[in-house]
């Protein structure tokens, strides 16, 4: 089993555990597999490393995932990844789910690409997602991706408005194009918002095996190098790992900035909140929810979907006061939003 945060509360190391893929009908009647299954279970969500309880990615995935049952009246599953798994095992769990029933099938992260194309092609007749590629070009796949660059670039105009030492830093997960366009955003908007601002930017393993998205210990050290050279805001892009990361600065009381998810309102980090500034966000959630609401309504969506500033797939959060009440940032960040959505600021990517 995955590594569970060690800042996690009892509550969500219990929510972590592997959530088995038990089947019963709802009341949907969506296509189902090409089993020849009468009626669609719900949507089933395979999860990327970290698991449900990273208060990141995969727990805005499980959003979704509820948010879909509640309005639909789904009975869906959630299916944990293993330590060390191969793409056998992935093209196996996501063959299984169909299978069984479930539709959409979505696979919550860039690592199931090669298992989502298997399997979309031997079921047809279901509707996959992947979230976080754009590769995969069948009939019934939806790549579900975002400019998180464009929030990346919110974080860092928040940043260079808290600073007092002039120095902020970031922290990947893992070295790869996707957490490029997280610091890249952050550096242009760091730069763009007041010049003379160092970025100290720290990868914390070269791939997701070694654990940089899930070892809440890798990006604690790592923000402690930061701190330690003098960063006072450090924004973190790393998943599970992000907790350490919070953790440190709640630590050195300075600012983290969270991500994926709104983290100042995590109950896992219930005890660091007040050292979470903002958090650049990625509807996960909403892109979950609109392919199973695809589905239901027998029209899924297929292609590119992706999330923007300007359909309001990524964005910035508001709940601590300490941001939402600051003139001077939120007058900033109001002026860099406008700027990406009139094309005026372009967004690098690397």
């Amino acid at each position: 089993m995955r590594r569970v945060s060690r800042i996690a509360v009892a509550g969500v190391a219990t929510a972590a555990l592997a959530v088995t893929a038990s089947a019963c009908g709802s009341s949907s009647s969506s296509s189902a597999s090409s089993s020849g299954g009468d009626k669609n279970l719900g949507l089933a969500l395979a999860y990327d490393v970290g698991g449900k309880g990273d208060q990141s990615f995969n727990d805005a995935a499980t959003a979704g995932l509820e948010k879909a049952d509640k309005e639909f009246g789904y009975k869906s599953t959630a299916v944990e990844p293993q330590d060390g798994e191969s793409d056998a095992d992935k093209i196996q769990r996501l063959e299984t789910l169909a299978k069984q029933g479930y539709n959409p099938v979505i696979g919550v992260g860039y690592a199931y690409a090669p298992a989502v194309k298997e399997a979309a092609a031997k079921f047809p007749k279901t509707t996959f997602g992947i979230v976080d590629d754009e590769q995969i070009k069948a009939d019934n796949v939806a790549d579900l991706v975002f400019h998180e660059e464009e929030a990346s670039y919110l974080a860092g105009v928040a940043a260079a408005k808290a600073t007092k030492t002039n120095t902020v830093g970031f922290v990947g997960g893992v070295d790869i194009p996707l957490i490029h366009k997280f610091e890249a955003g952050f550096k242009q908007g760091v730069e763009d918002t007041k010049k003379g601002v160092t970025v100290k930017s720290q990868y914390l393993t070269e791939t997701a095996q070694e654990g940089g998205f899930s070892s809440p210990d890798k990006g604690e050290n790592a923000a402690e190098g930061q701190i330690d050279a003098g960063a006072d805001v450090v924004y973190a892009a790393a998943g599970l790992s992000g907790q350490g990361v919070i953790k440190a600065a709640s630590a050195a009381k300075i600012w983290a900035i969270g991500v994926d998810s709104d983290q100042y309102l995590q109950e896992a980090l219930k005890a660091y909140k007040d050292s979470i500034l903002t958090s650049a966000m990625k509807n996960v959630e909403g892109a979950v929810f609109e392919l199973a609401k695809s589905v239901e309504g027998g029209k899924p969506a297929t292609g590119v979907v992706r999330g923007s500033l300007s359909n309001g797939g990524v964005s910035v959060s508001n709940s601590n006061p300490k941001f939402a009440d600051d003139a001077d940032i939120q007058a900033a960040i109001k002026k860099a939003e406008e700027g990406i959505k009139d094309g005026s600021i372009k967004v690098k990517t690397s």
